[in-house]
């Protein structure tokens, strides 16, 4: 860790400002049918929002070629979301990195626009609509409680600039929460946003993604 979170204080009177740059190179991804790159295959340079419309029951194995890209377990970016930055995935299982979860299907995906691994700012709330102590982040934390937050939950939050992954537990594993500074304008009233898998506001570790 670079920063500890004895400047993730809960009294900052300075509004950050939202500053939302999109990424301007190419996006890319492959996906195939089977596992370990096998069967058929499609390449994909923008979203998509139903695998099923080029042949595919699912995607059980997939390359990200450049941009980060975010998946979906069902079709119209429903369910299970999970972060895809580049780098290969021969599985399923490998889609959520280190999980607590097992993923058995990826139906749906999107580039994702903003991710800016060196402008990344987002101030999260200890209750929805924005409201109690709050803390201000600019890096990767593992643990939240270890640096300085006061529970295991985030009830709203705000994505100044950048992109994040927000896990359920510590040590970046559980379900996934993407956000994004151009998704919602950058605001997550309540944790029911965060997702549409999202059953609880339980927050543990949240790192920028890679683009």
């Amino acid at each position: 860790m670079s920063q500890s979170l004895n400047n993730f204080s809960f009294s900052f009177t300075a509004k950050m400002t939202h500053h939302c740059t999109k990424f301007s190179g190419h996006w890319k991804i492959i996906v195939f049918d089977e596992e370990c790159f096998q069967g058929r295959r499609h390449e994909f340079t923008s979203e998509c929002c139903n695998v099923m419309e080029f042949g595919f029951e699912t995607v059980r194995s997939l390359r990200v070629e450049s941009g980060a890209w975010v998946g979906y377990e069902h079709a119209s970016y429903q369910g299970q979301q999970f972060v895809l930055e580049r780098g290969e995935y021969p599985q399923c299982d490998a889609f959520g990195g280190s999980n607590a979860y097992h993923i058995e299907r990826m139906t749906s995906f999107r580039p994702i626009a903003c991710a800016n691994h060196r402008e990344c700012r987002m101030t999260i709330y200890e209750r929805e609509n924005f409201l109690a102590r709050k803390g201000e982040l600019s890096d990767d934390y593992p643990s939240l409680q270890a640096m300085g937050w006061c529970n295991n939950e985030v009830g709203s939050l705000r994505v100044q600039s950048g992109a994040f992954v927000c896990y359920q537990y510590p040590g970046y594993r559980g379900y996934q929460y993407i956000m994004e500074c151009d998704r919602h304008c950058g605001e997550y009233k309540h944790f029911r946003e965060f997702g549409s898998h999202s059953q609880t506001p339980q927050i543990q570790s949240i790192r920028r993604i890679q683009q």
